[in-house]
């Protein structure tokens, strides 16, 4: 029993890493750890860039067709169950938060996927970037929902 949980730990953590690196990788080559091009791509009202739309068409499509696949299965390959969210409704913590994405997105040119796939480069802004963003996470866990 004690080596089967092994086994399925280390799959689950090569599973893991390989997922990580397609995502950093795919992040890498569509040019999204670039703030510049980022940032291009978000000023819709000046010198617009609208090369990341392949992008998020890509992920678009790449979601829609995944989703349909892995939720005719009951359970993930290697968990017991799906851990999906449940709350439906929309609250100030939800849209403070979804807004502090944004903002922090649109003068970073970083969201957090493509912050970390570029920690390999790390300039000043993208430390910054990256400090505001574990400060927000602990923020948020320090400011208690209501329920």
């Amino acid at each position: 029993m004690k080596t089967e949980t092994l086994k399925t730990l280390d799959v689950k953590s090569v599973a893991g890493y390989l997922a990580g690196l397609l995502f950093g990788l795919g992040v890498a080559i569509s040019g999204m750890t670039d703030p510049a091009r980022v940032l291009g791509f978000l000023d819709i009202a000046g010198a617009w860039d609208p090369t990341l739309m392949f992008v998020l068409g890509g992920a678009v499509v790449t979601n829609f067709i995944g989703y349909r696949l892995v939720f005719k299965r009951t359970a993930p390959i290697y968990g017991e169950a799906f851990q999906l969210p449940t709350r439906q409704d929309l609250d100030a913590r939800l849209i403070g938060g979804s807004a502090l994405f944004g903002i922090g997105w649109g003068l970073s040119g970083y969201c957090p996927g493509p912050a970390i796939a570029s920690i390999g480069g790390l300039s000043a802004p993208l430390a910054a970037m990256l400090v505001a963003m574990v400060a927000g996470w602990f923020l948020a866990r320090a400011i208690p929902a209501r329920s």
